[in-house]
């Protein structure tokens, strides 16, 4: 039986009590469920997807889309210190990082046949993992979780590629003590859509490093969530978008601080370019962190930037800072949204740099900040190249 909850707009009425349909008073009562049919289908008014285009979810979000095509994943780079498993549903690891928060994760973990667990014990070289959509007109689910051992420390880099949609899963679960550094590239053909819930486990005085960046896909739409396990715990999550026109990138993060002695650090980049006669290029960045009250001396702060290259263009940023307890060591949350600097672009013509380059210049310096924390030599020119080519597109 569906509880009704009094005093919403009609087209809530009969919503679920703690759906995710149901806006919460705080982060920390969000509705959780691996259970897909313990949430309501979103219809587009709720605040978790009031901002999302659903006609163009292909049916992640109702129930239509039949999740049976198949998703390549590849891992190159494993060798000493790196296991690779298949293993099914009943795998007492699976689901140790985190529960769906929304339906679309939910219905991920529900479609699933197989999940592959990639355990980190001090892997000495970078571990590449691909992701291959299932090809065009075609839906999958998939479910992919990253462990590390206690006390070690490695690298991966996570890279989506190829057509079609996708609802997936991602675990991250760091032992005590341990360091990871994961770099997640969204480089999707113009058709593609991606739905991604992120599940990001800290244990105890360990360190994790996301960097996030979003280049291609019709709509890709990302909900990292950062739970810490014990004291010392260490999160940064940064990450860039760069949207063309019909694109639509959206990163939805919660970082939940409910352990004392932990930081977070957040900061993520958009860069947007429409073209008249398109649909508009769109960023959404939704920003949530929660200090509980047994969080004291927390520090934390997360910090949005947007830079509208174009008319036709849109970008919604909404930081949001929840504190339960004064005994913090620092928090903040800050958003800025701006077009093309014209006095810059006039600084760098008056020197005798062509408007083109200059405006290139940039671009490539509003980026700079988040490429520069990719180590990888070949990685950060391969994007860089990406990025290079997204801003011939309309000349900018």
């Amino acid at each position: 039986m569906t509880d009704v909850v009094s005093g919403l707009a009609p087209e809530l009425a009969g919503a679920k009590k703690g759906s995710g349909e149901v806006p919460a008073a705080s982060a920390g009562e969000r509705f959780t469920s691996y259970d897909v049919e313990a949430f309501e289908v979103p219809g587009g008014r709720e605040e978790n997807w009031r901002f999302t285009p659903m006609k163009r979810l292909r049916g992640l979000h109702d129930g239509t889309a039949a999740l049976d095509g198949t998703v390549t994943l590849e891992v190159t780079g494993a060798a000493e210190g790196v296991t690779v498993e298949t293993v099914g549903r009943d795998d007492a690891r699976i689901g140790e990082a985190g529960t769906p928060a929304d339906r679309i994760a939910a219905a991920a973990w529900s479609a699933f046949r197989e999940a592959t667990v990639v355990t980190l014990d001090g892997a000495p070289e970078p571990v590449t993992i691909t992701v291959t959509g299932p090809g065009a007109d075609a839906t999958a689910a998939s479910h992919l979780q990253l462990r590390t051992t206690p006390h070690t420390e490695a690298t991966v880099v996570l890279e989506h590629r190829g057509s079609g949609a996708l609802a997936d899963n991602l675990e991250i679960v760091l032992g005590d003590g341990s360091r990871l550094t994961v770099v997640v590239t969204e480089e999707w053909a113009d058709d593609a859509v991606h739905v991604g819930a992120q599940h990001l486990s800290v244990g105890r005085d360990a360190t994790l490093r996301v960097t996030s960046v979003a280049l291609g896909g019709d709509l890709v739409r990302i909900s990292p969530v950062v739970s810490y396990r014990g004291p010392g715990g260490d999160a940064e999550l940064v990450g860039l978008g760069f949207a063309d026109a019909g694109q639509h990138l959206e990163q939805r993060l919660l970082v939940d601080h409910s352990v004392p002695n932990c930081t977070s650090n957040v900061l993520y980049k958009n860069a947007l370019q429409g073209k008249a006669g398109t649909t508009d290029a769109h960023t959404v960045w939704i920003g949530d962190v929660l200090i509980r009250a047994a969080a004291e001396n927390t520090e934390t702060f997360e910090f949005n930037r947007n830079l509208v290259l174009t008319q036709h263009a849109r970008a919604d940023s909404v930081p949001n800072l929840e504190i339960e307890t004064g005994e913090i060591a620092g928090a903040g949350h800050a958003s800025a949204t701006g077009r093309f600097d014209d006095e810059q672009l006039f600084y760098l013509q008056s020197r005798g740099i062509p408007e083109d380059v200059a405006r290139r210049l940039v671009v490539r310096g509003f980026f700079g900040e988040i490429l520069n924390k990719i180590a990888l030599p070949e990685l950060r020119e391969r994007l860089e190249a990406a990025i290079e080519a997204e801003l011939s597109i309309t000349g900018v």
